[in-house]
This record gives C-alpha cells, sequence and structure tokens, in this order.
C-alpha cells in the first residue's frame, strides 16, 4: 500500500494513546505492498449544495482490514457507501473522481450496479435480518442469482454460518424466524448473509455500535478469522477496536482523508499532528 501521508519521526505526546498493545492482534501474513483491490482518486461528494468529502485519495489493499477513523460526521460512511453507490439511492447527491474496483471505475454508466453490490457487501450500524427463516436470510441472495439444488443451498447456508461463527448456535434452529437471534447473532447474520453472495469486498458500517461487549468480542473475533479470505473496510468510532483488528487505518476530519498508513504507525508515530490529536483523546 502506498500512505497517503509521509511518516514522520516518531513524536513524543502518544504514550497517552488509549490503545492496550497488549490486546493488538498480530496481523494476517501480507506484504506491506499487497495489491490494492479498490483505488479512490479525488473523490469529492455532494449532498444537495452542501459538499461531505474532498480530493480522497486511498488505496484498499487486497485482504487487508482497513479502518476508517475519525470524530462524527466526518465523512468515514459517507465514503464507505461511495465505494458500492449506496448513496445512490439518496435524492440529490453529486459525487466526481474515480472509485475503481479491480481497475474498473464503479460510477462508469455500463457498471451493473446489482452486481457491484454482490462483489461489494455491505453490514450496517444495526442488524437488520429479514423477517423470515434464518436459513431463508443466507439463502435469500443466492436464490436470486441462479437455480440451486436444494444439497448445493444446504451446503452454501452451513459453510457461510460457519464462516460467521454461528453455526453451532443455530444449526438446530435454522427454521425459525431470524428476529428471535440476540443482537450479537442477527449482526453476525447479516455478514453471513454478505458472505453468501460471495463478495470481493465486505463493508462494515460500525458493526459493533449497537452491541453489548460479548458480542462485540465475538464480532472482533469473526472479522480477525474473515481477514486473507476477504477485503473489509470498516468504520469504527473505537480506536482501541481499530487497532486490535485492523491492517490499515484511515483517519477522517471533516471530509478529508488526513492520513492512512499501517496501523501501527498511525497510532505509534502518525505523521499529521490532527492524527496525533484525535488518537490521544484531545478532539473527537
Amino acid at each position: 500500500m502506498t500512505p497517503t501521508a509521509v511518516m514522520s519521526e516518531p513524536t513524543s505526546h502518544l504514550g497517552r494513546i488509549a490503545v492496550d498493545s497488549a490486546n493488538r492482534r498480530a496481523p494476517v501474513e501480507v506484504a506491506d505492498e499487497a495489491e490494492p483491490i479498490v483505488r479512490v482518486r479525488n473523490l469529492d461528494f455532494w449532498y444537495g449544495d452542501t459538499q461531505a468529502l474532498f480530493g480522497v485519495d486511498l488505496d484498499v489493499p487486497k485482504g487487508q482490514v482497513t479502518a476508517l477513523i475519525g470524530p462524527s460526521g466526518c465523512g468515514k460512511s459517507t465514503f464507505l457507501r461511495c465505494l458500492d453507490r449506496m448513496n445512490d439511492t439518496i435524492d440529490g447527491v453529486r459525487i466526481s473522481g474515480t472509485v475503481e474496483l479491480d481497475g474498473q471505475d464503479v460510477y462508469d454508466p455500463r457498471v451493473d450496479v446489482v452486481e457491484l453490490r454482490r462483489r461489494v457487501g455491505m453490514v450496517f450500524q444495526r442488524p437488520n435480518p429479514f423477517p423470515m427463516s434464518i436459513y431463508d436470510n443466507v439463502a435469500f441472495g443466492p436464490r436470486l442469482r441462479k437455480e440451486l439444488g436444494r444439497k448445493e443451498l444446504d451446503d452454501l447456508v452451513e459453510k457461510c454460518l460457519r464462516s460467521a461463527a454461528l453455526w453451532d448456535e443455530t444449526r438446530d434452529r435454522l427454521d425459525q424466524s431470524a428476529l428471535g437471534l440476540s443482537g450479537g447473532q442477527q449482526q453476525r447474520l447479516c455478514i453471513a448473509r454478505a458472505l453468501a453472495n460471495q463478495p470481493e469486498v465486505l463493508l462494515l458500517d460500525e458493526p459493533c455500535s449497537a452491541l453489548d461487549p460479548n458480542a462485540t468480542a465475538k464480532i472482533e473475533d469473526l472479522i480477525f478469522e474473515l481477514r486473507g479470505r476477504y477485503t473489509i473496510v470498516m468504520v469504527t468510532h473505537n480506536m482501541q477496536q481499530a487497532a486490535r483488528v485492523s491492517d490499515v487505518t484511515a483517519f477522517f476530519l471533516k471530509g478529508r482523508l488526513v492520513e492512512a498508513d499501517r496501523t501501527e504507525v498511525v497510532f505509534t508515530r502518525p505523521s499529521k499532528e490532527e492524527t496525533e490529536n484525535y488518537i490521544t483523546g484531545r478532539f473527537g
């Protein structure tokens, strides 16, 4: 990955960073210069007359976890939704610049948006299972795409629930309503539902913000297990979480990307004063 900002010498105030390095997970074994699967260049975005993103340049390395951090209203979720064109559902929005997935501009008029959202799955801040059975939630997307035999579909549902660390908790009640699951289980079900579409990239928008600490720990464990197999981009307000589970961290402020680098660099020797001030709790 090519860092957005040039690194400087270690700063003198980082002892105040509220990150427990002892709990930092070992990063997945990938090269520092991993090939980007998503390339964003000079991205500007407006809600009506209000500009929300300003000239964002960012590479998302393949098979790694990229965390987007920054204060509320800084453009993190707006940026995330640009990657799968989810902002298209909002009236009056405008965008300029390029967002490339595997070298193809996702805003090219010839792009099939439905296919794009299969390749770039999304899990929202609050769990949103469909009001149907656990089995049918996972099978929903594959059934729309192609005809599958019952055995093939059964195997796919089991595989995705296992990938989402939910199989052992649901294997005996697949025909029961997904709405009967706990909040943490519902969020893992939403991840399983996204995985059933065989995405290349998985977008997570504050996936733990509505969950208790135990459920949050399970989601973090799941992210750690999925890294390497999927490219993950997650928005989080929790800097300790970003430090624990991500390989790359990107810091947004007032709609601008201030800095992006390997997570350990951002949290121990950031190149920008604004980044240090945010991660040391001086604002945010």
